[in-house]
């Protein structure tokens, strides 16, 4: 079974996330996009309160689910504190 697991971080923690990643073999590939978060204002600085959202990093990546507790594990001594993620089952997976 595969699933797809979602990390959101800062960005200047980007350097350090994609060594992680690339390090692991259980991981083929992955896919990363800036994004925006919005949530509770006491995580925000000042402007990012002003604005009402504060940027962030996306990282999608499709594993098999054993996997995704391991890559899980080693992430906040690898890339950093503050990590957010979530894992969805995936139905399918291919290529055409």
């Amino acid at each position: 079974m595969n699933t797809l697991l979602v990390i959101n971080l800062k960005p200047e923690l980007e350097e350090d996330m994609v060594d992680y990643l690339l390090s692991k073999e259980t991981v083929e590939g992955f896919t990363s996009y800036h994004v925006r978060g919005h949530g509770r204002n006491a995580e925000m600085s000042l402007a990012e309160q002003v604005t009402g959202r504060r940027k962030r990093l996306q990282f999608e990546i499709i594993l098999d689910d054993a996997a995704v507790v391991d890559v899980i594990a080693g992430l906040a001594d690898n890339v950093g504190k503050g990590i957010h993620y979530w894992q969805l089952a995936i139905s399918n997976v291919g290529s055409a």
